[in-house]
């Protein structure tokens, strides 16, 4: 049963709105996830309800399950592995008849591993369709050690949404505010709600001589968006800062917080960063919504064999992947993603930031100091005592955080960060500069990855024109060594787009933003490169050798496909 047939349905029956229907959609497509868990995630359909809707539609019976009547002995007939990974648990037993539910009856995963246990144990199966909520309930039958705990829990009374650590803020919230802040607390709000609203990543709040300057960071450009007088300024200013918990009185010096907030019901943090100015304190806000910049890695359209090395380099038991740009690149938009894969229950995870841009859930994430004297070396050589099998250095700054990461490499870990280098040729060479030994880069570095983060066409008004003649020389060009099976449907005279803008994408003509990738692998080549001595000559001949797709190519490939402007790819990338 596919996420549009249950969505179908369920909107038939009008248990779910259009508007809900989108967001689900479009929130599954980010995170990876099926719309059903969504479903269960949120409660938006009685657990109950949805079962009899899929046994309906499914054409397999719906069952109750009366978790009482289940003995120790029937439920040791299914192991907990196949209940907890396959969503399957036993009902009853008559003679060699072993009646079971299944969350998921027309999974063949699920099919096939029942028909394993029914097989070893000779038994013939009956099949019911279960709800959510009774699997989890059979679910602690396996585990009484979740049942106590869980127990123990419920006797403490807690408050929901109790931990501080993760308090959502209220932003009309008037508490020990008097009724003539209540204009300063709702233009503040607005602000953020537009931000949020059309997918800004950044506000600026500038004090300029005669007026408060409000911008939008949109799609990378910077746009006004409003003007507040000058009086109220500080005001404005205030009213962040005390949602942000930054000291009000102080003014002279740059102070940074954060807060989370519930807005279009989802929650979505913001980071604060104040600044003295002669004018005033200016106020630089960082727009962290997880629906736009969490990604799963199929959002990350990379192409061909960019995806196949990525993907192979991920399975690896231990070993470095580095991936190098300029800032603003979207380097810790990837990073996240890749850690979404290797993200499962029984991997620990441990990522080091500066700061920590999207809390993910089953992640250990941990913000650097370093005025306390907690950097990335330092806590380096912490987390590596916190049995870790992945770790994220958000960024290789010195030679002690290089020679700590190839070290962590070298030991069994897998260990993702980040480089200043202009290519992914150049992560060799930068290493060496920062004191690696050259023999220990084989072992330890599997991938190297550049990227550029340029605008995407708007979908409702991009135009396709035939390019010029000196624009098809330089696709020409690029297209050289391009693999036959990734430009069979691009023949010259070659096409290009543009996009004029429409009401969709307020006349700008690019709507979000896209990466362009260019992915070196270590070889066994490049490993007798790196023993002769690495020069640039070399590392770039082995590179033509894997046959890689420079930044100019994938771009390239990129724009004829209609997904960017050509002459920003140009803009932004090196020749081939």
């Amino acid at each position: 049963m596919t996420n549009d047939d249950l969505l179908k349905e369920l909107q038939k029956r009008q248990l779910l709105e259009e508007a809900v229907i989108g967001k689900l959609k479009r929130e599954a497509f980010l995170s990876g996830r099926s719309v059903e868990q969504l479903l269960y995630e949120r409660h938006l359909v009685e657990d109950v309800k949805l079962a009899e809707i899929k046994a309906a539609v499914l054409g397999v019976p719906y069952q109750k399950i009366n978790v009482d009547a289940l003995n120790d002995e029937l439920i040791k007939l299914v192991p907990e592995e196949t209940v907890r990974n396959y969503g399957v648990v036993p009902l009853s037993k008559q003679d060699n008849l072993l009646i079971v539910g299944m969350l998921h009856p027309d999974d063949v995963k699920a099919q096939d591993a029942l028909k394993f246990v029914a097989k070893k144990e000779r038994f013939n199966l009956g099949v019911y369709l279960i709800s959510f909520g009774d699997w989890q309930e059979v679910l602690r039958k396996y585990s009484p050690y979740r049942s106590e705990i869980e127990e123990a829990i419920k006797s403490l009374h807690l408050k929901e949404g109790g931990s501080e650590a993760r308090k959502l803020v209220e932003l009309e919230g008037t508490l020990g505010a008097g009724a003539e802040d209540a204009p300063i607390i709702r233009i503040v709000a607005n602000t953020l709600r537009e931000a949020v609203q059309i997918g800004a990543s950044d506000v600026h709040i500038e004090p300029q001589e005669s007026y408060l300057r409000v911008r939008f960071r949109l799609d990378g450009d910077l746009r006004e968006v409003a003007a507040i007088p000058l009086e109220i300024g500080p005001l404005v200013i205030s009213r962040i800062k005390v949602i942000s918990n930054l000291k009000i009185d102080e003014t002279r010096v740059p102070q940074d917080g954060r807060f989370r907030s519930k807005i279009f019901d989802r929650e979505v943090d913001f980071r604060i960063a104040t600044f003295p100015t002669p004018l005033g304190e200016k106020v630089a806000i960082r727009v962290l919504d997880p629906s736009i910049g969490l990604r799963n890695f199929e959002s990350l359209a990379l192409l061909g064999r960019n995806s196949t090395v990525v993907k192979k380099s991920l399975e690896e038991p231990y070993g470095m992947l580095l991936i190098t740009g300029p800032t603003g690149s979207g380097k810790s938009t990837t990073l996240y993603a890749l850690l979404q894969t290797l993200n499962k229950e029984e991997v620990n995870i441990i990522s080091l930031e500066d700061p920590v841009e999207y809390f993910v859930s089953g992640i250990n994430q941990s913000q650097v100091q370093p005025e306390i004297g907690y950097d990335f070396a330092s806590g380096l050589r912490q987390i590596l005592r916190q049995d870790p099998d992945v770790i994220m250095v958000g960024e290789i700054r010195d030679n002690e955080t290089a020679g700590l990461a190839v070290h962590a490499a070298l030991t069994g870990h897998i260990v993702l960060s980040t480089l200043h280098t202009n290519n992914s040729l150049g992560v060799i060479p930068r290493l060496v500069d920062m004191g690696v030994e050259p023999f220990l880069l084989p072992a330890a570095l599997n991938l190297m990855m550049a990227q550029r983060l340029i605008s995407q066409l708007c979908e409702h008004c991009k135009v396709a024109v035939e390019g010029s003649r000196e624009v098809q020389k330089l696709i020409e060009s690029a297209l050289k060594g391009v693999a036959p099976e990734l430009i069979k449907d691009y023949k010259p005279p070659y096409k290009i787009y543009h996009a004029p803008g429409c009401t969709k994408c307020h006349d700008k003509g690019v709507n979000g933003r896209i990466a362009l990738y260019e992915v070196f692998e270590m070889t066994r080549e490049l490993e007798a490169i790196i023993n002769e001595g690495p020069t640039g000559a070399k590392i770039l001949a082995e590179s033509n050798r894997q046959g890689i797709l420079r930044l100019r190519q994938d771009g390239t490939l990129k724009a004829l496909a209609g997904l960017v402007s050509f002459e920003e790819v140009v803009r932004e990338t090196e020749e081939v």
